[in-house]
């Protein structure tokens, strides 16, 4: 199991990393999510029935672990919020953190993309990650979304109008 192992982390473990870090935004915690993703990869191979690429699955394990994640930070804000009686709307934080170095690109264009792409939703951000920058089929990011093709296509639709929107 573990040369099994070590030859699916070092054929995937760099777009995987990539994937999560595109959404999450912090070296720490996609680390942290990536671990995981990987406790779950060992713990389920043995069931893995081939349906799909083990890439499509893997990111499939990824994208729930990673909603998994924001699940729980949301929890977190809210019981905050309760602690102190604050009304949420007047709180709320925004990320203001500059592009960390890794994901900052030459292209201009490129990084004011990437900037606009944290107004989309996360199924969006999601849907244009793995198109567009992972390369996924629509059949393989229907695979790992547990969507239909045509929620695949719509949402990619509106996420690119809405960048195009906002690119303007």
């Amino acid at each position: 199991m573990k040369t099994t192992f070590d030859a699916f982390y070092h054929k995937y473990h760099r777009d995987l990393y990539q994937f999560v870090f595109y959404i999450v935004k912090d070296s720490t915690q996609t680390e942290d999510i990536v671990q995981e993703v990987y406790v779950k990869v060992l713990k389920s191979y043995d069931t893995f029935r081939g349906d799909s690429s083990e890439k499509t699955w893997l990111f499939a394990i990824a994208r729930h672990t990673t909603l998994d994640f924001f699940r729980q930070q949301q929890k977190k804000q809210h019981r905050l919020v309760d602690l102190f009686s604050w009304n949420k709307t007047e709180h709320d934080l925004k990320d203001e953190k500059a592009l960390p170095e890794e994901i900052v690109v030459a292209n201009q264009e490129i990084q004011q993309i990437y900037q606009k792409l944290q107004a989309c939703s996360i199924d969006q951000k999601q849907v244009i990650i793995l198109r567009y920058i992972q390369s996924f089929s629509i059949q393989e990011t229907a695979d790992i979304m547990g969507w239909t093709i045509s929620k695949v296509k719509t949402t990619q639709h509106r996420a690119i109008k809405k960048l195009q929107e906002l690119l303007h």
